[in-house]
């Protein structure tokens, strides 16, 4: 395990790979394939990577996924029967590394690799496509549980990277929301408006993710002014 979370070697990129999901044959880029060799990074993404989706995947807000290693014997766990399937690469991400994960790494976080500088904006928001992908119920539950959904970066500069290059972090916009942290302020079952706008000031989170705060924290104030108006007038 490396000692520090801000140089972290890149052990594997993954990018392409389009293919079909299940019997409904629902055509998905998570099928990711292993690049040895390496590959430019633009503001779409990693050139040569492929979104059956392009609306709800891909794009210069979701530009290069990155999941933690680390997770897949957590997820083996709860799913021994897949766990020979649950290895790096399988859940789509394009970078695979140990030594980061959903605790550790901020939102806004900037880091270089190779000539690449990346910044953290948003975590991954798993979807029925992770169970098809594995032909199990439940599997993407266990990620939304343990809130180990993996990263997105936005581009910050555009170059090349390829394996063993050192993931440096430069720099970190914010001390208190980890990608864990964000789940449970997005997730709370009773929504603290206080660190709902806290989360949505954060330098680098990707406009939707502060857009749908900003409306959530507004929608509840004028639920709660309503409330009280109801409560004075009887």
């Amino acid at each position: 395990m490396p000692e520090s979370t801000h140089n972290i070697p890149i052990d594997a990129i993954f990018a392409g790979g389009i293919g079909i999901l299940g019997e409904e044959g629902h055509r998905s880029g998570i099928f990711k394939r292993r690049i040895e060799g390496e590959v430019r990074v633009v503001a779409e993404g990693i050139v040569g990577d492929q979104h059956a989706d392009t609306r709800v995947h891909g794009g210069p807000e979701k530009a290069v996924h990155h999941f933690a290693t680390e997770n897949y014997a957590t997820l083996a766990t709860g799913f021994p029967h897949v766990a020979d399937a649950l290895v790096p690469g399988s859940f789509g991400e394009n970078i695979a590394t140990v030594g980061l994960d959903e605790r550790s790494v901020h939102i806004g976080d900037i880091y270089r690799a190779g000539s690449v500088v990346l910044q953290v904006l948003q975590p991954r928001s798993p979807c029925w496509k992770i169970n098809h992908r594995f032909s199990v119920e439940g599997l993407s539950l266990l990620v939304a549980r343990e809130r180990i959904t993996g990263w997105y970066y936005r581009v910050l500069q555009p170059g090349t990277i390829r394996p063993g290059d050192i993931l440096e972090r430069l720099e970190r916009a914010n001390d208190r929301f980890s990608i864990s942290e964000f789940w449970q302020v997005v997730s709370a079952h009773v929504p603290e408006v206080d660190d709902m706008q806290a989360l949505s000031a954060v330098e680098g989170l990707a406009d939707d993710w502060k857009r749908r705060l900003t409306e959530r924290v507004q929608w509840i104030r004028e639920r709660r002014v309503a409330a009280q108006a109801g409560t004075l007038h009887r």
